[in-house]
């Protein structure tokens, strides 16, 4: 297994990418108001400054900049996916870990991106967790299905016009995805340079 050592520079301002477990499902925007409440308890404890955060059906991308003299993004991070997870998986609602249907009519009563309940059948008819079959991603020691990827990407913005590009590429996102035509559409977004605490998505 590899060993990746993030950068830790006091104060930085970090681009986020994370990813669920299983792409294709609509766990974050279906539990957007979960993902509101733990973010705010995240800034609570763990202060930084939002300068833009998109949240997409199944993936999301921020901005912070965290605190002179503080490192800790990796933290926040992991503080933020885990409470996340715990309050997902309280609500019993299995369906938003399933991929969406590859092909065919979707399910009636099926959410708007097509994630079926239930669980995937594997190889021999075999019941396996979705997402099981991804690299780096394995049920954890209770034998729950994970809800993230193990890991995150993450770019240390180097300057103002860095910035501008990242913030730039948060905006943009949800169009390149194909879920409105222009930025200011998709309800899910936030992006600002002064505060930076406000969640409006």
């Amino acid at each position: 297994m590899s060993s990746y050592i993030r950068p830790r520079r006091p104060g930085a301002t970090v681009f986020f990418t994370v990813g669920v477990a299983t792409r294709g499902t609509d766990l974050l925007v279906r539990h957007i108001d979960v993902l509101r409440d733990v973010a705010r308890r995240t800034l609570r404890d763990k202060p930084f400054r939002i300068e833009a955060w998109v949240v997409l059906p199944d993936h999301m991308h921020c901005v912070w900049t965290l605190p002179d003299g503080d490192v800790d993004y990796s933290n926040r991070m992991g503080m933020l996916k885990a409470r996340f997870s715990r309050q997902v998986r309280r609500s019993g609602d299995r369906a938003e870990f399933l991929p969406a249907q590859k092909s065919g009519d979707p399910t009636p009563g099926s959410n708007p991106f097509g994630v079926v309940a239930g669980r995937v059948r594997g190889i021999a008819g075999a019941k396996v967790h979705a997402g099981q079959d991804r690299v780096g991603v394995a049920p954890d020691l209770r034998d729950e299905t994970p809800i993230w990827q193990k890991r995150f990407w993450e770019h240390h913005i180097r300057d103002e016009a860095d910035l501008r590009a990242h913030v730039r590429y948060c905006w943009i996102n949800p169009v390149k995805h194909g879920l409105v035509e222009h930025p200011w559409e998709w309800p899910y977004s936030s992006w600002h340079r002064d505060g930076g605490e406000d969640l409006t998505w």
